[in-house]
């Protein structure tokens, strides 16, 4: 007895080590560079640096620190409400706490890898049928003891599993990221889109008055018999049509300021935001932008972490075709008497080893591994529609601010001259010199141009907002 007991670990241990030589065969399969984006020899703009390299190569810096990048803006106010929003935005609450959810995961996936203990105990009353006599006779059985069992990472299966929960939750952390720089983006654009209206409602306000003067002066010539009715009727026709204009810039005002409300996480019924002088020009964008920076956007670095995970969750799926080996082991006390059940005498074990190959499942197994296939080309053209969608935004952005530049050099002229053509206008119309149909058609004109530069600079300011976004958080490499 005690030769057999001195070999029993050997003959345990003889299919461990038999697993552990094959322990570490598996591993995620390989993505073909093939089918990687590459990134384009440079950006169409003057205003890039050229874009080198296998897009692929560039490793994910989206946990670099962009810094507070609304600061090129200079607008205290600006820094204000993007700090209130990343304090009670709601898609941000969403997304910290899917990363939490993405970090259970992960613990929950390596604690898979670890020997499992648990306790137990129980108290059984049975008849025992093997007695020989009738009635059977009636027994009670107590038991108590400890369970370990652990299963082998025989192939690498369960690292595997490991390693994309891990990519789960830094692809969660990444679109997080992602979260933050979107609201502080949408912070920025909706306050210029506001500020903007704000500037547009004062120049159709000073119109509105500038109409209603003219009116007052044509009602007065008209009473004195140097106009007709019709001049009247027209001047107030455009008192009317421009007040019209101003009451939509009201509209427009409110529902941005509702918009914002929201994207500071605060109730729109309580949130107003004052119309305040505003005066400002957007920051210019350095020329020979870094294409490094692009690594820095989180969406990218989440799609490329996903594209990552779910070929770890193809390497799990295709050793499921390999056998599985647990080891376990019991230990504790059992007796027909409850008061001897921890008395010495009563004490029980086993050790045990289980090694198991699934031979024929009705094709689970490679269906199974076919559906996360599948997921990881979805994954793989994801980042590939990631990456092209990066560079597309980036190049929109520059050449709109390029030609925006360009639009507004050529706008200032026309909004001198056409202010310019309004001044004249008014004196000569004052005099009797033109008719009022030439006062009219100038300030019109002056309104249109004027609106037009103001709106061109939001424009400039949104696509500025845009392009930092674009960037990953600014253009400082």
């Amino acid at each position: 007895m005690r030769n057999l007991f001195s070999n029993g670990p050997k003959r345990l241990l003889t299919p461990l080590l038999a697993a552990l030589v094959l322990a570490g065969c598996v591993s995620a399969p390989a993505v073909d560079p093939a089918t990687l984006p590459t990134a384009p020899p440079a950006f169409k703009t003057t205003q890039s640096a050229p874009v080198e390299g296998h897009w692929a190569a560039v490793a994910p810096a989206d946990a670099a620190d962009r810094g507070a990048w609304w600061a090129v803006f200079a607008d205290p106010l600006l820094n204000q409400l993007i700090a209130r929003s990343q304090a009670q935005n709601t898609d941000l609450k969403i997304a910290a706490a899917r990363l939490q959810q993405a970090r259970a995961g992960l613990r929950a996936a390596d604690a898979q890898r670890l020997p499992q203990l648990g306790a137990s105990a129980g108290v059984t009353r049975a008849t025992d049928s093997t007695a020989g006599v009738h009635p059977y006779p009636v027994y009670n059985q107590g038991t108590a003891g400890a369970n370990l069992a652990w299963e082998l990472d025989l192939f690498g299966k369960l690292g595997l599993g490991s390693q994309a929960a891990e990519l789960d939750a830094q692809a969660s952390e990444a679109t997080l990221r992602s979260t933050q720089l979107m609201v502080q983006a949408q912070v920025a654009q909706t306050y210029f889109a506001l500020r903007e209206a704000d500037v547009e409602r004062r120049l159709v306000r000073e119109s509105v008055d500038a109409y209603r003067n003219t009116l007052k002066l044509t009602e007065r010539r008209r009473a004195a018999g140097d106009l007709a009715e019709l001049d009247v009727e027209r001047i107030r026709t455009e008192v009317a049509a421009t007040e019209s204009d101003a009451i939509a810039l009201d509209r427009q005002r409110a529902t941005l300021e509702n918009a914002l409300a929201v994207l500071l996480g605060e109730s729109a019924s309580e949130f107003t935001l004052p119309d305040t002088a505003w005066a400002a020009a957007p920051p210019s964008v350095p020329a020979g932008l870094p294409s490094a920076v692009l690594a820095r956007r989180p969406d990218v670095a989440a799609a490329q972490r996903g594209l990552m995970a779910a070929q770890a969750r193809l390497g799990v799926a295709q050793s499921a075709w390999l056998p599985d080996l647990a080891l376990t082991a019991t230990g504790g006390y059992a007796s027909t008497e409850l008061s001897d059940v921890f008395r010495w005498s009563a004490r029980a074990w086993s050790v045990g080893t289980l090694l198991s190959l699934p031979i024929f499942d009705g094709g689970r197994r490679q269906a199974n591994e076919d559906r996360i296939a599948a997921d990881a080309q979805i994954a793989l053209q994801s980042y590939r529609g990631q990456v092209l969608t990066a560079l597309r935004e980036v190049e929109d952005q520059l050449t709109s601010l390029e030609l925006l530049q360009a639009q507004s050099t050529v706008l200032a002229l026309a909004v001198k001259s056409a202010t310019r053509a309004t001044q004249l206008s008014d004196v000569r119309y004052r005099n009797g010199l033109v008719s009022q149909l030439d006062l009219l058609d100038a300030r019109r004109n002056e309104l249109r141009n004027l609106r037009q530069a103001v709106q061109i600079q939001g424009a400039q300011f949104q696509s500025t907002v845009a392009l930092i976004r674009a960037l990953g958080g600014g253009w400082e490499g």
